[in-house]
């Protein structure tokens, strides 16, 4: 069941607020921030970003590295409450558990409305960000409806185990485990067999990378595409775009650094590339990626670099930055045009993607590959 409270008069009034104010002339709302505008190398921060941030700063919420995991999740999946706005439209909505490593996992799959389509449409398989500790089906279910709708895809959001409760390499693990299950079951969802795309952001972008790997490795049937929305891929750095942006863009370096202890712990091999995807050997053959970066993103750099890592390797890739956007915009997508317009072209670039491929893969073939693999 859905995991939602009840918003308070007092937060539906915040919204409306940060809403109405996201309409105002850039000028005006640079202005209302407090602060000058914000350039730095070659780029300008987004008007609308940089009001949401001197807003969230002036709300006062805590941060997620100051409280204990579990309340961490609770204050994050009620900010997307606050924050969900209105419901997108999707053909349908269901709850329904995909079977995991360790026993079912929680998953929602959206349907597209298929009027007009000629057969069935391409699944995704969504993979929620929030450094393998927060993050889950109502965190980014606004998210998913976008991409459900506007990439024309059946949208299968799974949720993995967390940390610290269950460290690496669970998560690894659950996500392999889903993405397997929706290559064989994707006819059952009503979709293409053929065009199972699997992808996240952040940390779910990580996941989705390593999941691509671990079946390229293992053999057997392999996802039609994959979509990495500003991921993690290589853990340890220091440098860069960390360095530039990992204080003051919402997304910090102390965050980051909280996320891989409780996921990591103190003693792990960065040269793993279930955790850090970019330092994998051979690349070769991994399916069509899409790869989406944020300007002011301490992940930006580590993205890029794993695109430019994709095609020296041979392996197609869509890469692209919104300059002045930030870590985390595709939750932002209900306070101003910058983050949905940056999703919804996001998933302009999937669906393109994904029709340029063979749809006659069937279900019986996708079982004798299974089979075979076995």
């Amino acid at each position: 069941m859905p995991r939602t409270t009840k918003v308070t008069p007092r937060e539906r009034v915040e919204y409306r607020i940060a809403r109405a104010l996201s309409l105002l002339p850039d000028r005006a709302q640079v202005r209302l921030s407090g602060k000058p505008a914000v350039r730095h190398g070659g780029q300008t921060l987004n008007p609308e970003i940089q009001l949401t941030l001197a807003l969230l700063e002036r709300r006062g919420d805590p941060t997620v590295e100051t409280l204990p995991p579990a309340t961490g999740r609770a204050l994050t999946r009620r900010q997307a409450q606050v924050f969900a706005g209105r419901a997108v439209d999707v053909g349908a909505v269901r709850e329904l558990t995909v079977p995991g490593p360790a026993g079912p996992l929680p998953a929602r799959h959206y349907a597209p409305a298929e009027l007009g389509a000629e057969g069935p449409q391409p699944l995704l398989v969504f993979l929620a960000g929030g450094g393998f500790v927060i993050g889950d089906l109502e965190t980014h279910d606004v998210a998913c409806r976008i991409l459900c709708r506007h990439a024309g895809v059946h949208v299968l959001a799974v949720e993995y185990r967390k940390a610290p409760e269950e460290p690496f390499p669970a998560a690894v693990d659950d996500a392999v485990a889903a993405l397997r299950w929706a290559l064989e079951h994707a006819a059952g969802l009503g979709a293409d067999p053929g065009r199972v795309a699997v992808g996240g952001d952040s940390a779910g972008g990580n996941l989705a990378a390593v999941a691509c790997q671990q079946l390229a490795i293992d053999g057997g049937p392999q996802a039609a595409a994959q979509l990495l929305i500003y991921p993690t891929v290589e853990a340890g750095r220091t440098s860069g775009s960390i360095a530039d942006y990992g204080d003051g863009y919402f997304l910090t370096g102390e965050q980051m650094n909280w996320f891989a202890r409780q996921y990591l712990g103190d003693d792990y091999d960065a040269d793993d590339p279930r955790i850090s995807p970019l330092r994998l050997a051979d690349l070769s053959g991994l399916p069509p990626a899409v790869v989406v970066t944020a300007g002011f993103d301490p992940l930006r750099d580590e993205g890029e670099d794993y695109a430019r890592a994709l095609r020296r390797a041979g392996v197609p890739v869509v890469m692209r930055r919104f300059d002045g956007l930030i870590h985390g915009f595709i939750n932002m997508t209900t306070l101003g045009r910058a983050s949905h317009d940056a999703l919804v072209e996001m998933a302009g670039s999937l669906r393109a993607v994904l029709s340029t491929l063979d749809t006659g893969r069937t279900a019986e073939a996708v079982a004798r590959e299974s089979a075979d693999a076995a």
